[in-house]
């Protein structure tokens, strides 16, 4: 149904001008998903302010793009942030699970996610939040990393706000994204024309940063905006129009 919802414009109004021509919140500019994203929403020319929330300065040669810097998410810095004007947030921020604790995974992954969409929400309540979750998410899963993401996913939407949970497999960076940690980039080098092939024949499980970035952009154009967004919805984003 989503994959429909998504293609079909006589199902949902896109919203022009004012919905989504103010400014784009981008968090986690700087993953690789996050990159993507980011690489993608530049190439709308729709979109008058896109900003950066980061934990560190990063460089980008457009003047629509603004940083805010805050070197710890926790309630009382993101307050002093003025998140207003804003009409939507993509949030691509969030670390693999590899070495973390249930604890400290769950942390990272709901509470700095809800922190920073609560003070979005506070600033712009009508405002859209957009997450980059993962296949698999589900809170009743036995899966350690698939229950915590659907926990994020059910605490995002007790917040009152509107909010879409994008859920893709494997991710293929395919705009010259660059992984922040330097053994991951070779992995993603050398395999690179095995996650190709995966692109083109497994299209429910794996998809590209590209496809990504425009699934969100299409989502958040949407009334009503989709819920959840599945890979095989993602990747049909991938060759539809953004501007039709």
């Amino acid at each position: 149904m989503l994959r429909i919802a998504l293609s079909c414009q006589n199902r949902y109004r896109r919203i022009v001008g004012g919905a989504m021509g103010s400014g784009i919140l981008i968090v986690g500019a700087s993953g690789l998903v996050g990159q993507g994203v980011l690489k993608t929403v530049l190439q709308d020319a729709s979109i008058d302010r896109i900003v950066l929330l980061v934990r560190r300065p990063i460089r980008i040669a457009d003047g629509r793009v603004a940083l805010l810097q805050a070197d710890v998410f926790s309630d009382d810095h993101l307050r002093r942030l003025d998140l207003g004007g804003l009409d939507a947030c993509f949030y691509c921020a969030g670390p693999l699970p590899l070495g973390l604790s249930e604890a400290a995974y769950r942390e990272v992954t709901v509470q700095m996610t809800v922190r920073v969409a609560a003070a979005y929400a506070a600033a712009k309540p009508k405002g859209r939040f957009l997450y980059v979750s993962g296949m698999g998410a589900d809170v009743n899963s036995r899966l350690m990393p698939f229950r915590i993401k659907g926990e994020a996913e059910q605490a995002l939407r007790e917040l009152g706000v509107p909010v879409c949970c994008l859920r893709p497999g494997g991710a293929r960076p395919v705009q010259g994204e660059i992984s922040p940690y330097p053994l991951r980039r070779w992995v993603y080098r050398l395999g690179d024309p095995i996650l190709a092939l995966f692109c083109r024949l497994a299209p429910k499980q794996f998809t590209t940063t590209r496809a990504i970035g425009r699934a969100m952009l299409q989502a958040a154009r949407m009334t009503p905006m989709p819920t959840v967004v599945d890979n095989m919805t993602i990747n049909a984003a991938a060759v539809d129009r953004l501007n039709p």
